[in-house]
């Protein structure tokens, strides 16, 4: 019985040792703060944000948003709407608590305003003047189609079935991923890993 009562106590201290030496336990004295109270900016852009759009907002499988270009075209209150509610149908998807996320109003705030003061700058667009983020008019496939062949074609080939320096645009899986505003954004402001640009420096024959 003795045994069994030094085996028993053994195990105890060992099971609180191990507690006390947990990964992840905090150090004595060190704060521990609620995820609902974060409010550092970098702190939740990179958990919640840079997977897709990469650290430092350089873009990854989603738009780059430390575009400069992007910011100049896109309101506070779209990257608001679409950061709490996300975009359905794709991979964007909710963050705000009120539509199932796990981010409060006021997280949102920190990471739109953060966003907006940390990567926005004033003259990106050197004067142009860009369409506008959403469409206000119904658009004109006949000018697309026209604006396509000088604009596009020599990249994505005739009829966007791709060519030597862009990949194919009609496929069906590419334009699944994509919902009409998000294939308009990028005809607006470019990809930025892509060395030539194009969108904000766009003729308005080509819109």
């Amino acid at each position: 019985m003795r045994w069994l009562s030094s085996v028993a106590a053994g195990l105890a201290t060992l099971g609180l040792v191990a507690c006390e030496n947990a990964p992840g336990k905090p150090a004595p004295g060190e704060e521990v703060i609620a995820p609902s109270e974060v409010a550092d900016f970098s702190l939740l852009y990179s958990q919640n944000c840079s997977g897709c759009h990469g650290p430092e907002g350089r873009g990854g499988a989603a738009l780059a948003l430390g575009d400069p270009e992007y910011l100049a075209v896109v309101d506070d209150a779209t990257l608001r709407k679409v950061s709490s509610n996300g975009i359905p149908g794709t991979m964007m998807t909710a963050f705000a608590r009120s539509a199932g996320g796990m981010l409060t109003d006021k997280q949102i705030d920190i990471i739109v305003n953060g966003i907006r003061s940390k990567w926005a700058k004033p003259g990106a667009l050197g004067g142009a003047t860009p369409p506008t983020y959403v469409e206000t008019q119904p658009g004109n496939a006949a000018r697309g189609e026209a604006a396509y062949g000088i604009y596009c074609q020599s990249c994505h080939g005739p009829g966007g079935k791709g060519g030597p320096k862009g990949s194919s645009i009609v496929d069906g899986s590419f334009l699944a991923l994509l919902t009409d505003q998000e294939l308009r954004t990028l005809l607006i402001v470019g990809v930025r890993t892509l060395a030539r640009r194009i969108g904000a420096t766009m003729s308005p024959a080509s819109r």
